[in-house]
């Protein structure tokens, strides 16, 4: 919020809070009305190529296209640990991966010090999920007061089911809400076999509209929207598969350094990398785009539902996804790679006309991480907490033109498929750097004039300096990892994997 939108009795307020430590703890009921309500839209899996604003030849995306018409694209939005739970951790705490403990993919711990809906509630917001969370236990709100969840398949409790499947339970009781008969890693496309309404993205979509229709309280809302696709199955319905039969869907792109992958990994749903041939890929592509299509028609929906609440001018919006998807690419499927396809996601803020920041068909080249939601929510909610976290406040960002951001990035991922894809590295959106951990292999790639990564130029004599240079800086950025991490300052194999740092807290159970 801009500061000349704060009357004193509001910065004294806020000034208190911060002496007595509750800095992120706002009372008065009359500073409610000037704090903007918060949207957070989320996509699982969903690439951050993947939308008409960015310049995608095939993807069809109108909501999000208008969005970003009126409000701010970041261009180089990445997961800085590009699976489901550590990146949901990253946009729970604010925090990198060192520091929440998630080097890979795990169970998120039940509570951490400073979790993003908990602390926009103890500072006068209510609080509401609904969609995906992926929390331990499911029903772990983690400071939101009211979940609507749809978590896929997922059932971690004899007692759990989901509000999705009880709900389908409820509706269509004679039907299988899995009849479409695709695994939720599978690569195969196919349309949703059962009618439109039924589906999960139809029903995330609906409950949000009900939400915003429906709200009445006179605390503003955050409310986070997880649609569960265009993740796996590929299942849109029927006529979003039409929408693509005649659109030029783009083949894989293919590097110089991945003929390993080419081979099938199984032949199951959890398939992570073969080549399938470009028609599979296409068809798979298909299915997706529909799905992410199919979820633009949701938001659609949710913008108009909160612009006839009179509330869109005073509602911060942010749509993001968790992770990318390879969709054949480089011969990979899924997620938890270093690459493009899997690490870079979209990221798209529109905020009110009131906080006076360049808000309007904006694009920002600048490196962003999931774990810069939660700062910057907190500094449209004019409320503290963030000063120790690793993310930073992409309205701050806008405020000063970008001149004190970060240079760089840290990626990573512990062990997932296999041991050798254990890796680390950095990117400031130009350039990518990837050290394998087990190996000791190195990738650098140019992403200005090979945006698809074919071309490794690590080992090439005209890029020595500049893979030094990365080199050194992701030894410095691990430093603080000890001598197992980086042995007498420089990096070197580590051939056992570490899928956890110490500050991370084993969930119960």
């Amino acid at each position: 919020m801009a500061k000349h939108d704060l009357n004193r009795r509001e910065w004294l307020q806020r000034s208190t809070a911060a002496v007595l430590g509750g800095a992120y703890a706002l009372q008065a009921q009359s500073a409610a009305p000037l704090r903007p309500n918060i949207l957070l839209l989320m996509a699982d899996q969903m690439r951050g190529d993947c939308l008409g604003t960015a310049g995608h030849p095939a993807v069809l995306t109108p909501a999000l296209d208008r969005l970003a018409a009126e409000g701010v694209l970041f261009r180089r939005a990445y997961s800085s640990v590009p699976s489901c739970t550590p990146a949901r951790a990253a946009l729970l705490t604010g925090l990198g991966p060192w520091k929440n403990g998630m080097l890979g993919y795990s169970r998120i711990p039940e509570q951490y010090a400073r979790e993003k809906p908990r602390m926009l509630r103890e500072g006068g917001y209510s609080t509401c999920s609904i969609g995906k969370c992926h929390y331990h236990p499911q029903r772990n709100g983690h400071g939101y007061e009211k979940l609507l969840l749809d978590e896929s398949g997922r059932v971690e409790a004899p007692d759990f089911e989901s509000d999705y499947r009880r709900w389908f339970r409820m509706t269509a009781p004679d039907l299988n809400p899995d009849a479409t008969g695709l695994g939720w890693n599978d690569y195969p496309a196919r349309p949703y076999a059962l009618p439109e309404e039924l589906h999960p993205t139809c029903w995330t979509g609906n409950e949000a509209v009900r939400y915003l229709e429906n709200y009445r309280e006179d605390a503003p809302f955050f409310l986070k929207v997880s649609f569960a696709r265009p993740h796996s199955p590929y299942d849109p319905p029927q006529r979003f598969f039409d929408l693509y039969a005649d659109r030029e869907i783009p083949a894989p792109v293919i590097g110089d350094w991945c003929a390993r992958y080419a081979p099938r990994a199984s032949e199951k749903d959890s398939l992570w990398h073969g080549d399938l041939g470009t028609d599979t890929v296409r068809h798979s592509r298909r299915g997706y785009y529909g799905s992410i299509t199919f979820i633009d028609e949701q938001i659609a929906r949710i913008l108009s539902a909160l612009e006839k609440s009179g509330r869109m001018e005073n509602t911060l919006i942010l749509f993001t996804a968790d992770h990318g998807d390879m969709l054949g690419d480089h011969h990979l499927w899924r997620k938890t790679y270093g690459y493009e396809g899997s690490a870079h996601i979209p990221m798209i803020l529109r905020a009110p006309a009131s906080f006076d920041v360049p808000c309007k068909g904006v694009v920002r080249d600048e490196v962003v991480e999931l774990r810069d939601i939660l700062p910057t929510f907190l500094d449209a909610a004019g409320l503290g907490g963030a000063e120790e976290m690793d993310g930073r406040s992409l309205l701050q960002l806008l405020r000063d033109d970008g001149r004190s951001w970060r240079p760089w990035l840290d990626l990573e991922h512990s062990r997932c498929y296999v041991d050798s894809e254990q890796w680390n590295g950095l990117t400031d959106g130009k350039s990518k750097y990837l050290f394998f951990g087990q190996s000791g292999e190195e990738q650098l790639f140019d992403l200005t004039a090979d945006p698809g990564e074919c071309v490794n130029l690590a080992g090439t004599p005209g890029a020595a300096s500049l893979l030094e240079l990365w080199r050194r800086r992701l030894a410095d950025h691990l430093q603080e990892r000890g001598a197992d991490w980086v042995p007498d300052g420089t990096l070197k194999r580590r051939p056992k994997d570490v899928l956890h740092s110490p500050n991370y807290r084993q969930p119960e159970g």
